[in-house]
C-alpha cells in the first residue's frame, strides 16, 4: 500500500498519523484494497488520509481476531511491522490498552528461534 501511494515504507505511518480523518477501506483482500486505494486518491483523498485508513482497517482486523482468541492487556507487540508507529496506535485504540513493544522487535523471532536452537545444541 505504501507503495500504491508512493510512500517509503518507513514513513508510511508516520504519514497515517498526520491525519485528523481516516479514509474508510472495507476490502480486505489486498488487490481490491489497492483498487479502493487508487479510486479514493482519484476522489481527492488526501495519502494522509488513506495511510490512516488502511492502517485502521489492519488494525481493526487484527484486534478482532485477537479478542477472539482472548488476549489480554501485557500485550508484547513483536515483528517488523511493529516498528509502524499508527500500526501500534491504533491497534492500541481497538483493544482499548497499551501494548508493549520491544526496542528491536523485528529480531524478537530470530533471537528465540536461536535461543531455542542454543538450548537444542546443548542437550
Amino acid at each position: 500500500m505504501a507503495h500504491a501511494l508512493e510512500v517509503p515504507i518507513d514513513q508510511f505511518g508516520d504519514l497515517a498519523l498526520r491525519s485528523n480523518k481516516s479514509a474508510s477501506i472495507s476490502s480486505t483482500c489486498t488487490v481490491f484494497a489497492e483498487s479502493e486505494v487508487i479510486s479514493l486518491f482519484a476522489r481527492g483523498a488526501s495519502k494522509e488520509e488513506i495511510a490512516s485508513g488502511i492502517h485502521k482497517s489492519i488494525a481493526r482486523r487484527v484486534a478482532g481476531m485477537a479478542k477472539r482468541i482472548g488476549v489480554g492487556p501485557k500485550l508484547i507487540f513483536c515483528g517488523g511491522v511493529a516498528k509502524n508507529p499508527a500500526v501500534k496506535k491504533y491497534l492500541e485504540d481497538e483493544l482499548g490498552y497499551g501494548i508493549e513493544c520491544p526496542t528491536h522487535p523485528q529480531l524478537t523471532g530470530a533471537i528465540g528461534a536461536a535461543l531455542i536452537g542454543q538450548e537444542n545444541n546443548s542437550n
